[in-house]
């Protein structure tokens, strides 16, 4: 089914979920981040002034939309598409060329400016192309992710590879060796091949194998002209570089990040744009900071963290890695319970890349409810006994409460867990939530009474009719304890009234007790409460 799909079938593929919009009238490139940022949907701008290419924004700025880019129901879905992929990943397979051949610029005809490429944060450092998938051959495969390059000249840009990375770790050995190394930059890819990208795989890892996974089918690649690289063959530009052997000597940025925060300035190599190669009718993605890098890191940090449980023998029902986390820092894990898990499932998490911050709580709260979230955390949790502090571990460097550190240096911070599940050794009881008797059958809306109940109700028992009431109701407690909603179950044809009063003759001639779950019994029964003793 996706076995051909390009850039241009997940545009339509939204266009006809009502997902993107079509802008016909002129745009100014500045203008363009602010109004994608206002959009409920995605945007493609058709006429960007003073350029001759369309730009399409916030393509993946929606769970909804990611779903859409993925082919699946749910945005949930995605983990097991992804986790299925990353298990069962397929080798890409190589064709001749690609419509991204039929424009080429090569040497002196390079001209980044005529990239459309928008502002976008006021504090940016210049224009910065986003969503480009940048490939380099690591060994006998490849290695793909998604960097940002911003525009310095117009053959030359910087590339922001300040965070240690396998990108980061084959451009050193080059720069140790005093060697340029060559990149593509494929930029207007399919979805599963930007997801790809942006999986953190381990060393050697091969993301385009991955991506083939997702797509179900070998992703087509094709070799560059003056580099020895291969690039998407569907793209709709794509970019041949080398990263100069400069080390991380020239400042760029500030940068907008997925923190929702602006970054500091960074000292970054420079690349050296070889050629441009493009479609005769080319549409440029700019990639929307923050939010579609956020909903895209939630996938890949889902599967991180169920292969860390799986090893940890830990049953999980739901994860959710937060959007107030950024995406990357917050995770609330619900598991089902087996004694002293709650420890062992937070350490697994917190094993887990970037997290943070993790709470695990048990299979009754929802995780994806802040509000159920919080209150287990309220209820359960006791501070000296479920909450603890891994310090000196690492850490992000996007970080902004994390100490400066030197560039290239990875910085390190504390972890903290918080065991939000029901404490062994407490009675289940004292968690059994309010539940609001007859909430089946009584809704709002569509409420009625019939007549017959409503004249049943408004009549006041006789003295006789309580009595016999009441010794029925005896009669059945007296068999096994029952909650009082259970005994109003049971006689449903008696108005509450005559229960009532029938209880109140029970009580009255000292014949009603309760269990220790507080449920109705007879007094002096083999299940009645007992008063403690006084001391």
């Amino acid at each position: 089914m996706y076995e051909r799909e390009i850039f241009r079938d997940l545009l339509e593929r939204l266009r006809a979920a009502g997902e993107l919009d079509d802008v016909r009238d002129p745009v100014d490139s500045r203008h363009i981040a602010t109004l994608v940022d206002q959009a409920d949907k995605a945007l493609l701008f058709h006429r960007v002034v003073g350029y001759d290419i369309p730009v399409v924004s916030g393509l993946i700025r929606s769970s909804r939309r990611v779903a859409i880019g993925m082919g699946v129901e749910r945005y949930a879905d995605i983990e097991e598409k992804l986790t299925r992929a990353i298990t069962t990943p397929i080798p890409p397979v190589y064709v001749e060329t690609s419509a991204t051949r039929e424009i080429t610029h090569v040497g002196d005809n390079v001209d980044l400016f005529n990239l459309p490429v928008p502002m976008s944060s006021i504090l940016d450092g210049g224009p910065v192309i986003t969503a480009g998938v940048t490939i380099v051959r690591d060994g006998d495969g490849l290695n793909a992710g998604i960097y940002r390059f911003l525009l310095k000249e117009k053959n030359l840009t910087g590339i922001d590879i300040v965070t240690p990375n396998n990108l980061r770790a084959i451009a050193q050995r080059a720069y140790a060796e005093g060697r340029p190394l060559p990149v593509s930059i494929s930029i207007g890819t399919h979805l599963f091949e930007f997801m790809a990208a942006g999986y953190r795989a381990p060393m050697g890892v091969d993301e385009i194998c991955i991506a083939g996974g997702l797509r179900g089918a070998p992703v087509p690649l094709s070799m560059c002209e003056t580099i020895d690289v291969p690039y998407i063959a569907g793209a709709e530009i794509v970019l041949e570089a080398e990263i100069l052997p400069t080390g991380w000597t020239w400042p760029e940025g500030r940068f907008g990040e997925f923190t929702r925060l602006m970054g500091g300035l960074h000292w970054n190599p420079l690349v050296r744009i070889k050629a441009i190669s493009h479609r005769r009718d080319p549409i440029y993605y700019a990639l929307h900071m923050p939010w579609e890098v956020t909903w895209l890191m939630i996938p890949t940090r889902w599967s991180q963290l169920r292969s860390a449980f799986k090893a940890a023998g830990v049953q999980v029902k739901d994860i959710n890695v937060t959007l107030g986390g950024a995406g990357s820092w917050h995770v609330v894990i619900s598991i089902r319970k087996q004694s002293g898990e709650g420890k062992n499932a937070l350490m697994a998490a917190l094993s887990v890349g970037d997290i943070k911050h993790a709470v695990v709580v048990d299979d009754d709260i929802d995780v994806y409810n802040g509000l159920d979230v919080e209150w287990a955390i309220a209820t359960r949790v006791q501070g000296d006994r479920d909450v603890f502090v891994i310090p000196g571990a690492r850490a992000k460097p996007l970080d902004p409460s994390l100490p400066v550190v030197p560039a290239g240096v990875g910085p390190t911070g504390a972890k903290v867990g918080i065991d939000a599940t029901i404490p062994e050794g407490i009675p289940r009881e004292r968690y059994e939530r309010i539940a609001y008797a007859y909430a089946d059958r009584a809704k709002y809306g569509s409420y009625k009474l019939d007549e017959k109940a409503v004249r049943a109700g408004d009549r006041k028992p006789t003295e006789k009719e309580v009595a016999e009431l009441a010794a029925r109701i005896l009669e059945l407690i007296a068999e096994k304890p029952l909650y009082y909603a259970e005994v109003i179950d049971a006689f449903s044809d008696a108005p509450q009234q005559a229960i009532t009063r029938a209880f109140g003759k029970l009580h009255a001639d000292e014949k009603l007790w309760q269990d220790p779950q507080g449920r109705m019994c007879v007094r002096g029964s083999r299940f009645a409460a007992v008063l403690p003793a006084r001391g």
